[in-house]
């Protein structure tokens, strides 16, 4: 004969017949409420499998009567993005460049988009905040010194056709020449001084002032203060490329370093370039547009001032 079911006489419920140090089990039900939402978790689950993807299958999960997925869901979502894009986009392709700074709302999403685009195209070499690295002469683009303007329309020249870029015949194109060869240490010293002084960090030098002035003003004129058609830097700003201490100024005079900056056009469309125009102007240093144009003709003029200070280098070998 089997046991018989013994009960707790105060719940009148019967125990499991497990026991632990004298402490023994009823077996007590579930709540009704509970158990009926657990029936219903299992009646949706079987409800979900047929309406959405639910099973993985070899190559994809199962379907679904609705056929829905994350991944449409995320095109969709993409595609309105790019419609709403797509409007802001032909607003600033059609509005001029020099007037586009009279929108003022239009002017704020181009440069939004604008950092978007530097983000991913320019932070390579010019920082994350556009303060450059000096130590590769890669420029600052927060300040107001520009090698060759800093108009919305020179800086998207610039962009386009890009700085000794060989990809354009209209690249941005100048080249200083090597005087390692051509003066002693001494004078090379000499030149250092005068060129710190032009900006008020150095004592200066007779000698190098000369010296300056024979081979240097031509581009960067007797004070120093550059010259935008040629790309000439000015030098009486303190504000430096390649570094301000001696021996960094000494290198670039005896062996100058040039650098190459590749133009966007064969990688980014002419709205994307504008927008990144935009946002470059607005770092702090972008300056009000000028009445000419673009200089097309600045290779030309930096070839003739090259080649006079080579031939005098000649006639001084």
């Amino acid at each position: 004969m089997p046991d018989k079911k013994r009960i707790d006489e105060p719940t009148g419920t019967e125990f499991v017949g497990h026991e632990w140090d004298g402490i023994e089990e009823l077996d007590t039900p579930m709540p009704r409420w509970w158990v009926w939402t657990f029936y219903a978790t299992i009646a949706w689950s079987v409800v979900y499998v047929v309406l959405y993807p639910a099973w993985p299958m070899v190559s994809q999960a199962t379907e679904g009567v609705f056929g829905w997925s994350s991944r449409g869901d995320l095109q969709a979502e993409m595609v309105d993005a790019q419609q709403a894009r797509e409007v802001v986009f032909q607003r600033i392709a059609a509005t001029d460049l020099e007037d586009l700074a009279s929108d003022p709302e239009l002017l704020n999403q181009a440069i939004a988009g604008g950092a978007s685009a530097f983000k991913q195209h320019c932070v390579q070499c010019h920082g994350a905040g556009a303060a450059g690295y000096e130590e590769y002469g890669y420029p600052n683009l927060n300040d107001d010194d520009w090698l060759w303007g800093g108009t919305l329309s020179d800086i998207e020249y610039t962009l386009i056709h890009g700085i000794r870029w060989e990809g354009s015949d209209e690249t941005r194109l100048t080249y200083m020449p090597a005087f390692g060869e051509i003066f002693q240490k001494s004078e090379i010293d000499a030149m250092v001084s005068h060129v710190l002084s032009l900006s008020g960090e150095g004592a200066g030098s007779a000698s190098g002032a000369a010296l300056f002035e024979t081979n240097c003003a031509a581009c960067h004129g007797s004070d120093g203060a550059g010259d935008r058609s040629q790309g000439s830097p000015a030098l009486n700003d303190a504000i430096w490329l390649y570094g301000k201490d001696k021996a960094s100024i000494a290198q670039q005079i005896r062996a100058p370093r040039h650098g190459v900056m590749p133009g966007w056009s064969d990688k980014l469309d002419p709205v994307t370039i504008r927008m990144l125009a935009a946002y470059v102007h607005s770092r702090g240093g972008g300056e009000a547009q000028a009445s000419e144009a673009p200089v097309e003709a600045e290779s030309e003029a930096a070839d003739d001032v090259v080649a006079a200070q080579a031939s005098e280098a000649d006639e001084r070998g």
